[in-house]
């Protein structure tokens, strides 16, 4: 009784899977349902290039991993973001691959607008507007405008609806205008 046997051996509990064994166990599930179809779209998105294919399948599952806790019992909507991820992976590797390498111009040559006074006065003046800007208001515009996030990779980032998003970077950039214009550094 009380948990000991015959042999007065108690025995042993069975072990709780760790959370990263839990994430493990969700990627491979995740490789095994949807990581044929995945592979395809992923390849016939780039042009056939399989070893590409298998690098954006990896990524995605890395993803996936990081994500594991939300999808869990969410099934529904996993395959639609897996999809996304994908091609979102995608369309960065298609961007990248468009990056020219810099062509390299003597400094002589340089048109070296960030210099001029006026300009530096003018970056000083917009800083300072930005920093008169409610927290929220700057985290938006830090991440829309200054990092270049698209409005939903900002909401995924911040954990709120893409609409609040849009709504924050809107109500910033007029209070933005409405203080370069007080200043005198764009035309009202």
């Amino acid at each position: 009784m009380h948990g000991i046997t015959e042999a007065g051996i108690r025995p042993a509990r069975p072990r709780r899977p760790t959370p990263d064994a839990d994430r493990d166990g969700f990627v491979r599930g995740v490789y095994d349902e949807y990581g044929p179809s995945l592979l395809r779209y992923a390849a016939r998105l780039l042009g056939g290039d399989a070893h590409k294919a298998e690098d954006v399948l990896q990524e995605t599952a890395a993803r996936a991993w990081t994500h594991a806790d939300v999808f869990r019992g969410h099934d529904q909507h996993l395959r639609r973001w897996l999809f996304t991820v994908v091609r979102n992976l995608v369309t960065d590797h298609h961007r990248a691959a468009g990056l020219r390498p810099l062509k390299l111009v003597p400094a002589e040559e340089l048109d070296a607008v960030w210099e001029r006074p006026d300009h530096e006065l003018t970056l000083h003046v917009v800083h300072n507007a930005v920093l008169d800007l409610n927290e929220q208001q700057r985290t938006v515009i830090g991440l829309v405008y200054y990092l270049e996030y698209t409005v939903d990779q900002a909401a995924e980032y911040l954990g709120i609806p893409s609409g609040t998003v849009k709504s924050r970077a809107f109500y910033a950039i007029r209070a933005l205008r409405k203080a370069l214009e007080d200043q005198g550094v764009l035309d009202g």
